[in-house]
């Protein structure tokens, strides 16, 4: 396996400006509605020399979700989908992270939704690394994985007459993500 680079060892942190965390799913089995939470934390700490002992936090405010439609959201805060005043917070704790290719990860961790916890693997593509014109070393991700919304207590729904639901089950995740590395300021 290719390694990593050392100076990318370290502390990243997601720029929340430039991450979108989201979501697609089916609406009425013939369209799809996407989303994304706005209020968005984590932190990548990576070890060159062993990337399996690397790790990823990452905290969502649920809240901010957001899918261009004011009463959809509300409702998606409700009790019948995220319930953000009783759960506020989704969040996501690596357990093991593996290199399957040179530019591809797989992220296992904990994730949990409205106080339910399920393991599930990530798989992420390493975007690269730049300087940004404000002299940040900035690094991008990108993945997506599929769940079943069930699995977390989201089981609100509406039957169809043609014999299909309103909102699928299976959610589509969807992550690109910026990180900025905590670099030592010190010369």
């Amino acid at each position: 396996m290719p390694e990593i680079d050392p100076t990318y060892a370290g502390e990243w942190r997601f720029d929340p400006a430039h991450t979108r965390l989201g979501f697609s799913t089916r609406h009425a089995m013939v369209t799809k509605v996407r989303g994304s939470f706005n209020d968005v934390e984590g932190v990548i700490n990576v070890n060159a020399e062993d990337p399996t002992e690397s790790s990823v936090n990452v905290k969502i405010q649920v809240a901010s979700i957001d899918t261009r439609n004011a009463q959809r959201d509300e409702h998606l805060r409700t009790n019948d989908f995220f319930d953000a005043p009783h759960y506020p917070e989704i969040t996501f704790k690596s357990t093991r992270i593996d290199q399957v290719e040179e530019n591809s990860f797989i992220v296992n961790g904990d994730l949990t939704i409205r106080g339910v916890t399920k393991e599930i693997a990530v798989p992420l593509e390493f975007v690269g690394v730049e300087r940004d014109p404000m002299g940040s070393l900035r690094a991008g991700f990108e993945g997506s994985r599929r769940i079943d919304r069930k699995d977390f207590g989201l089981n609100w729904n509406v039957a169809l007459d043609s014999g299909g639901v309103l909102v699928s089950d299976r959610i589509l995740l969807e992550f690109e993500i910026s990180c900025i590395k905590t670099e030592d300021q010190q010369s």
